[in-house]
């Protein structure tokens, strides 16, 4: 696959006009550094905080298996999260551990900051102030994974792959893209996220 997702800095451009912009990828640029410049569309109605509620696992991809042992980074953050825009705890630290791999000060070649890897203008849109702060970051995650959800009717691969690749790229394909980094991507946090939550029930 040559061809990458519209880039962050459109997306950007079209979260603040309001209206649909088109990009093409920037000249010199790897497919897999495009495609980590795929900026999270925040073009959508953001979810108010909800009550508790289970998150619907009707992923299309099967998980990865992976080696997660222990307990969670940042737990009682990110279950407070998680709740507070009803969305299942496990999920949100599936995408902390693909993203930052727990790192608060995690940053991006292009930009992208925190546990939750957000972009200032995304932050700034989801009321992150500072996206080094853990709190901060995954309460603007899991408000933006709460609106992907609901954008895609509880569907946690489709959620999943809008986080990585855009939630342009996969209405435009139907499904999850057919870039490699977001083949990827999608069973490795489906796959921490099985394994979080067993650890979380044994807590």
């Amino acid at each position: 696959m040559t061809n990458a997702p519209i880039i962050r800095s459109a997306q950007l451009r079209q979260a603040l006009a309001m209206v649909p912009v088109t990009r093409t990828p920037a000249a010199g640029l790897s497919f897999a550094a495009t495609l980590k410049t795929a900026q999270r569309n925040p073009h959508m109605t953001l979810p108010k905080a909800a009550p508790p509620r289970p998150a619907t696992p009707t992923g299309t991809v099967a998980p990865t298996p992976s080696t997660i042992s222990g307990p969670v980074p940042y737990l009682a953050e990110i279950t407070a999260a998680a709740h507070k825009y009803g969305i299942d705890p496990a999920l949100l630290a599936g995408v902390v551990k693909q993203e930052s791999n727990f790192n608060p000060k995690a940053q991006s070649p292009v930009g992208a900051k925190g546990l939750t890897q957000l972009m200032d203008a995304t932050a700034r849109g989801l009321g992150v102030t500072d996206s080094f702060d853990p709190q901060q970051s995954l309460d603007g995650g899991a408000r933006f994974l709460a609106g992907l959800l609901k954008q895609f009717h509880g569907d946690e691969s489709l959620a999943v792959a809008a986080y990585n690749a855009g939630p342009g790229a996969v209405q435009k394909y139907g499904g999850i893209p057919p870039y490699q980094e977001t083949q990827r991507y999608v069973p490795k946090v489906l796959g921490y996220a099985a394994q979080f939550r067993r650890i979380i029930a044994a807590v």
